[in-house]
């Protein structure tokens, strides 16, 4: 039948009204969330830039003990990632990342006063305590935010803001170097001067603008906040709604139907019953365990450490290899920013058509292939322009990948603690790649670097390997349940509920749960 003239009306409004909800989301939440990730990359890598401005011969470093130095801060960086997630409910995200940021701006404008390997050592180490919690923070409050089809075009957003940090850093850096001498400092404790008096700003700009979450959005009229948690809710849950005398439909299929008619026409007859917030999620160690031992953690977690060999490396040694390629000074902060360009647009290319497709692991098999080729070409290169041509498909294959595995887990997670488990064990599990990525560069390979890129190259296409792997269980665990094999789970999920051994929701183990692949 077609539609009538009211129903046709009722979705106009309906894409109106999520059109004007979406954009002013992202309008007050991705702008800050990429600043502070812009700041953390920055006050990450800016230790790179300072090598080169003369910190390694004012601190007297010498053998590996940059590199150790570079190490020490995933030590706590890795220990901090799940409890600052499992807190963060509590202390309110809008709160508590904006904190974290405030923290270690002030830990890296203190890195100025260092003169010693141990300085450094003191400083890396509470530098890692205060970043550990910020990326993780930030994944599970976009899940808490936006739809699972909506969520990494805005990762891919703020996550760019990371690729536009490393060229945005090496300009920076040969701007600030310029002052050297001034007030008596050299020119790298400028650098950590002005960059972390800048995070702080950044985090008080955030700590004003985040919001709680989408019922107390005060950017929203109450209309729209009601349909904004509404829509979120709908997405989000595992039972669909459907009638006893039909057939329930799987989820997806149920939210083609719902998000036109429900989300419309019942938010527009019921504000004031949908203003009333469902129980919260009390938190259980058996949330904490279901994300623990779930297989896609481990095998998106041990992916994302290939990439992140590849990614730390990346942004710490890029400088020291374009250094070796024959420039150096400003000339060599100046050629790092190029290959990050085309990084960028890629990562938020791509990111569009993962959430129009609804496609994760499948665009990072298609993407790390081009890092792959880059490794090979820096290997097997003759002269260095060769090389600088490796370093842009090395960015176009990893940096894209980024927001894609990132986005994985919040995906085809339900319940806040297992979803806040996943994403930063995940995360835990990834960062201890920064212990290899900062060993992998080691001065004795300059100018080739051949040892370094062998091993990024080889965790690089593991990566690729285990992500096929994860897709693979995706599109098995989909199948069996279409066909009914896991409607047992809600047998099982009862007894607990009855016995008293859970109260949270039942989350991804409904048999209409579909994973993203």
């Amino acid at each position: 039948m077609l539609p009538s003239a009211q129903n046709t009306n009722a979705i106009d409004t309906h894409a109106q009204m999520t059109k004007r909800i979406l954009w002013k989301l992202d309008c007050h939440i991705l702008p800050p969330l990429a600043l502070l990730w812009l700041a953390n990359f920055i006050d990450r890598s800016n230790i790179g830039n300072a090598r080169i401005a003369g910190l390694e011969k004012d601190a007297n470093l010498h053998g590996n003990q940059f590199n150790t130095a570079l190490a020490v801060f995933y030590v706590t960086y890795l220990v901090v990632e799940l409890p600052s997630n499992m807190v963060l409910k509590k202390m309110k995200a809008n709160r508590w990342i904006p904190l974290l940021v405030f923290l270690w701006g002030i830990v890296t404008t203190l890195t100025s006063l260092v003169h010693n390997f141990g300085g450094i050592l003191g400083i890396r180490l509470v530098l890692g305590l205060c970043e550990g919690g910020l990326l993780p923070g930030i994944i599970l409050y976009l899940s808490t935010i936006y739809k699972r089809h909506e969520l990494q075009l805005r990762v891919g957003i703020f996550y760019a803001s990371a690729s536009l940090s490393g060229a945005f850093g090496g300009l920076l850096a040969t701007a600030i170097i310029k002052m050297d001498g001034v007030g008596g400092l050299a020119g790298w404790r400028w650098i950590y001067i002005l960059e972390g008096l800048a995070t702080i700003l950044a985090s008080v700009i955030a700590a004003y603008i985040l919001p709680e979450g989408l019922s107390t959005a005060s950017f929203l009229t109450e209309e729209e906040r009601i349909f904004a948690v509404r829509r979120f809710r709908l997405d989000d849950i595992t039972m669909p709604i459907s009638s006893p005398e039909t057939p329930s439909k799987t989820l997806d299929e149920s939210k083609g139907e719902d998000d036109m008619r429900v989300e419309h026409v019942e938010v527009s007859k019921s504000f004031k019953a949908l203003q009333k917030d469902p129980e919260e999620e009390k938190f259980e160690w058996s949330e904490v365990i279901r994300g623990i031992t779930d297989i896609q953690t481990w095998l998106t977690g041990a992916a994302y450490f290939g990439l992140i060999v590849s990614l730390y490396s990346y942004s710490l040694f890029l400088p020291t290899i374009v250094s070796g390629l024959g420039y150096s000074g400003p000339a060599a902060q100046l050629h790092t920013v190029p290959p990050y360009v085309p990084a960028a647009v890629l990562t938020v290319v791509v990111a569009f058509l993962s959430d129009r497709l609804k496609w994760r692991g499948p665009f990072i098999l298609i993407c790390l292939p081009f890092a792959i080729i880059g490794y090979i070409l820096a290997i097997v290169a003759e002269n260095n322009r060769t090389r600088y041509i490796a370093v842009f498909f090395m960015a176009a294959g990893v940096y894209p990948s980024g927001p894609s595995i990132l986005s994985i887990l919040p995906n085809n997670s339900s319940g806040h603690y297992k979803r806040a488990t996943t994403t930063a064990l995940q995360l835990a599990i990834a960062n201890a790649g920064g212990f290899v990525a900062t060993f992998a560069y080691t001065p004795d390979q300059a100018p080739k670097y051949i040892r370094g890129h062998t091993i990024a190259l080889a965790f690089v296409s593991v990566a690729w390997v285990l992500i096929a792997c994860n897709v693979a269980y995706c599109l098995w665990e989909n199948k069996a349940r279409r066909e009914g094999k896991r409607d047992d789970n809600l047998v099982k999920y009862q007894a607990l509920v009855e016995s008293g051994k859970t109260r949270a929701p039942i989350g991804d183990r409904h048999p209409d749960f579909r994973f993203t692949l």
